[in-house]
């Protein structure tokens, strides 16, 4: 008997599979082109297999639903046994990877689509498991679609063995399947656990070499784009729209009053399953379904951390992270102990009841009490300790639970919170790039996710990667760490931090896809450096000191750049000269006694000021069109505390004097500072430049705007704004003293 299965009677666990046959087969559809017309039986414009996911919606390949013209095909279908063959028009919603063209024999990974149907048509739907694919370990696979036999289109089903799977964590995951024939048309197909009863993959493609092919997990869904504004609706988000539709089917199919038909949890209740160790697919189904009448999670940041509070859960949230609801349930199943599972999905629920929504709907206060009364009557399996625990947890959190916004039909855009929300305790996005010193042509390089309490969570780490290469290398796992960061209209800023010699990387004008945005206009990306110690050992100045460690830890991912900081002052700044002045509001103005400050006290001094003062922009490089040398250290270090240097003429390509004054303003103590990459701009750029960065810097907010000001300046100038055209390869070092990078200041690393 398999763990988590009951015994049933003789022969019933063959009506039980032949009943999960029929219902895989009344759901697997064939995708045509769209000038099928009435010919549904044309093989001529078959281009694959699909199944139905929700309502209206069904999943197939990317490769086979790209093959129509436009993004619009043909799904053809059968409503119900022996009722013959129908159409219906669709249109390709979503396709995985964005912007992927076909190459010849292969689609890349995940090679997913998402079709919606033009009008409401009556069919059965899978039931899609929750768990992540990669769970499900070795053993038989069953997979349906549809090929051309003997010149007629034909429904194949059958059974596959699981051999392991291709890639590694990452979009190009694969499940690869053998023992067993797979025809032209079928993929698009379902894959389906037959001991559970539900659907685990997609058939992607096959073997030239050998019996079999491979599939694709359903938890490649969760990296369906993150909407980038605030949601205010469910169908905001494609991703929450499709699987909360699903669960919503599958508990509204298992109450219905005159349901005749088998469902797909009465199928899986026949088959032993028992999801989770502790519930029954009929509660499943149940809870689920209650869980989807929920507005979905504000973040998946918010989800992961979510999990991170359940007391009995500590497991490595799978990857890609979860994303909703029903996501979360799946992650709890495989670490459930056989003694709390029930009370850990119940306290699952309870947080799910009491989060924090993105919106409200006039629906969600009654969808709460449903939930609650759910989990009130299913806790009456639990000792009263546990009972008593789950009612003191839900009126906790109702009570510390922020204000949502008003059900749907007010201004969109207002966060949840209320529209100055700031977002001080988001999670950020950290880069450290290392280039190799005997190979400086390639790079180490590690992705990680810092959490608002200062834990760096390292998600990826390579070696000898070219530095030419890094957008392509980099692109799955800061796709993957941004989903755990970004919050609805607020996407997390990204940290890259590499030596000062590599500052000059167009990390901001990298794309993750073909089809995406540009990072730097997608999100705040601001750059540290992450040798300046060794730039203090090495470099002239004697008062910089030895000291490695960055200071006072004040909150990874706090950026003061949304409200950390705030208040007026005056401020200082320097006109066009490189005098030693302090300026207006300068607090040490003795040039005698800056040379005397610990230089890292000073660096903490300076970012203080300039997030809680004025700030004024000073041009160092750059004098009436004229390139000069960026003031010795000891100059920079007389400026005023106020002061952001900017640098006109940094082009890095002419040799390390460029990098050199860069390395100045790290060893001058300067956390804040403004560069262009020059790249052969026309020298009539130049005055603008100083204009606008005068414009843009200075003002009596503070530094803390910077990171989205320059976003801003970023976006506008994609969009064909002529008078942001000045800032062109525009970069932002934000370098806060107050956050060490991870690992700062340890001796050894373990590898």
């Amino acid at each position: 008997m398999t763990h988590g299965r009951a015994p049933g009677a003789p022969g019933a666990g063959d009506a039980a599979r032949r009943a999960l046959r029929g219902l895989v087969m009344a759901a697997t559809v064939r995708i045509h082109r769209p000038d099928a017309g009435y010919a549904l039986d044309e093989p001529a414009t078959f281009l694959g297999s699909g199944y139905f996911v929700a309502p209206s919606w069904v999943l197939t390949c990317a490769h086979v639903a790209c093959g129509g013209e436009g993004g619009e095909v043909v799904v053809v279908y059968e409503p119900a046994p022996g009722r013959g063959m129908s159409a219906v028009s669709g249109h390709v919603a979503a396709a995985l990877p964005e912007g992927a063209g076909s190459v010849p024999g292969n689609w890349p990974a995940p090679d997913l689509a998402l079709v919606r149907l033009s009008e409401p048509v009556d069919h059965e739907c899978v039931y899609l498991s929750e768990r992540p694919a990669a769970y499900f370990g070795e053993g038989k696979v069953l997979y349906a679609g549809w090929t051309v036999v003997d010149g007629r289109l034909r429904m194949l089903d059958g059974t596959l063995t699981v051999q392991g799977t291709i890639g590694g964590w990452n979009a190009d995951v694969q499940m690869r399947l053998g023992d067993n024939d797979l025809p032209d048309g079928v993929s698009g197909g379902p894959v389906i656990d037959p001991e559970r009863g539900e659907v685990i993959g997609v058939l992607k493609s096959r073997s030239d070499h050998a019996r079999g092919g491979t599939s694709t997990g359903l938890e490649q869904l969760r990296t369906l784009p993150v909407p980038a504004g605030e949601l205010t609706t469910e169908p905001d988000d494609l991703y929450q729209a499709v699987v909360h539709a699903h669960d919503r089917y599958h508990r509204d199919r298992q109450r219905h009053p005159d349901a005749r038909r088998h469902t797909w949890a009465d199928v899986q209740g026949r088959l032993g399953s028992r999801p989770g160790q502790t519930l029954s697919p009929d509660e499943r189904v149940q809870l689920l379904g209650r869980l989807a009448d929920l507005p979905p999670p504000a973040s998946t940041r918010s989800l992961l951390d979510l999990l991170d509070s359940l007391q009995d859960f500590e497991a490595p949230a799978p990857l890609p992270a979860p994303r909703g609801w029903r996501d979360g349930l799946g992650a709890l199943y495989e670490y459930a102990r056989d003694d709390g599972a029930l009370y850990l999905v119940l306290d699952y629920a309870v947080h799910a009841m009491t989060a924090d929504r993105p919106f409200l709907a006039p629906s969600t206060p009654a969808a709460e009490e449903a939930l609650w009364a759910g989990i009130w009557q299913a806790a009456q399996r639990l000792g009263p300790g546990r009972r008593s625990a789950l009612v003191e947890r839900r009126m906790a959190r109702m009570t510390a639970r922020r204000p949502a916004p008003g059900p749907v039909g007010g201004p969109r855009g207002a966060p949840a919170g209320g529209p100055e929300r700031s977002a001080a305790g988001q999670s950020s996005v950290l880069v450290e790039i290392v280039r190799r010193g005997w190979e400086p042509d390639r790079c180490d390089w590690s992705v990680f996710v810092v959490r608002s309490d200062g834990e760096a969570k390292r998600l990826k780490e390579v070696q000898r990667v070219p530095l030419a290469d890094l957008p392509t290398h980099l692109s799955a796992p800061l796709k993957e760490a941004f989903r755990q960061c970004d919050t609805p209209g607020r996407p997390a800023v990204l940290q890259v931090a590499t030596e000062h010699s590599l500052l000059a990387l167009d990390v901001d004008e990298w794309r993750l896809g073909p089809e995406d945005e540009r990072l730097g206009t997608q999100r705040p990306v601001v750059l540290r450096c992450s040798d300046r110690d060794q730039l203090t050992e090495n470099g002239e100045n004697s008062g910089y000191g030895a000291n490695s460690g960055y200071g006072e830890n004040s909150g990874y991912g706090a950026y003061p750049g949304y409200g950390a900081y705030g208040g007026n002052g005056e401020g200082g700044g320097i006109g066009r000269s490189r005098g030693t002045e302090a300026g207006g509001g300068q607090p040490a103005a003795a040039q005698d006694a800056d040379h005397r400050l610990d230089i890292d006290e000073e660096r903490r001094a300076r970012w203080r000021w300039l997030h809680a003062h004025p700030v004024t922009a000073a041009v160092l490089d750059c004098d009436d069109g004229l390139r000069k040398p960026v003031p010795p250290v000891e100059e920079l270090r007389g400026l005023s505390h106020g002061t952001v240097p900017v640098l006109c003429r940094f082009d890095a390509r002419v040799g390390e004097g460029d990098a050199e004054g860069l390395a100045r303003l790290v060893r001058g103590g300067f956390g804040v500072a403004l560069w262009r990459r020059g790249y052969g701009l026309p020298e009539t750029v130049c005055g603008e430049f100083h204009r606008g960065t005068l414009d843009q810097i200075a003002g009596p907010a503070g530094a803390h705007r910077l990171p989205e000001a320059v976003r801003d300046l970023r976006h506008r100038l994609r969009s064909g704004r002529p008078e942001t055209f000045w800032a062109h390869g525009i970069a932002l070092l934000y370098d806060d003293p107050h956050q060490p990078l991870p690992g700062a200041g340890d001796l050894l690393e373990a590898p």
